[in-house]
């Protein structure tokens, strides 16, 4: 005789409530329902519900766009953005695998969305793994020295510089900084949400951020691969 819990009926507010906070499809969104349903105590606490679904829409995109990660991308578009009064602009690169994804609504907003966070945020470096070997050494210098000011055990020291070293890496790398409009999720964790949605791999291939009075323009271009882009004209 079977044991299995009965799958829980959702309703369609539920999904059309999901599908608002997660531009997911109809059928994801009422599948990651009925799987959080079974992994919440109370079913019945709706906001808990969606908590845990968005959860495993974000895990399953996650897995999606690793999927997609190693194909080209060498269509896209030059997002801008300008700021402040024309004191700040951004101009962002991002690639995409065909023309007709770079010519949908939703990557050109996507676009948009960078930019504006590249001017607000003002990020150093595309991903971690641009980061120079000299700019990691001298951080680590410095958070090593002020850890050991504090005169606490070599085993807490290394934990403090460690997550100092985190600390830097989510605030200098645009792939790890918490997205301006919903800190909820990583820049990354976006990209890896719009690969999901739009069905081909997407990376952001380079920006710079000009600021009047400053001298030239803090700009970054992450590693080509697993999205080379066309070499400039």
């Amino acid at each position: 005789m079977s044991t299995s819990k009965p799958v829980m009926e959702i309703p369609a507010k539920l999904v059309k409530e999901l599908r608002e906070r997660t531009n997911a499809g109809f059928s994801d969104c009422r599948a990651a329902l009925v799987e959080a349903s079974g992994q919440v105590a109370n079913p019945a606490d709706t906001p808990q519900l969606i908590e845990k679904a968005i959860d495993i829409l974000r895990k399953k995109g996650q897995a999606a766009a690793a999927k997609k990660a190693t194909r080209e991308a060498s269509e896209g578009l030059i997002g801008h953005y300008i700021h402040a009064g024309g004191k700040i602009g951004v101009i962002v690169e991002i690639n995409c695998e065909s023309d007709f994804v770079a010519r949908t609504e939703a990557f050109q907003q996507l676009c948009h969305d960078l930019a504006m966070h590249i001017a607000a945020v003002d990020p150093r470096y595309v991903r971690r793994e641009d980061v120079t070997s000299e700019m990691l050494e001298r951080e680590r210098e410095i958070y090593m020295a002020q850890a050991r000011a504090t005169g606490k055990p070599e085993q807490v020291i290394q934990k403090i510089v460690t997550g100092k070293m985190e600390k830097f890496y989510e605030e200098s790398c645009l792939y790890e900084q918490h997205y301006i409009k919903d800190e909820t999720q990583t820049i990354g964790e976006m990209i890896s949400s719009a690969i999901a949605k739009l069905g081909e791999n997407i990376a952001i291939r380079r920006f710079a951020r000009f600021k009047v009075g400053e001298g030239g323009a803090n700009s970054a271009a992450g590693t080509p691969d697993p999205a080379p882009a066309p070499e400039n004209a």
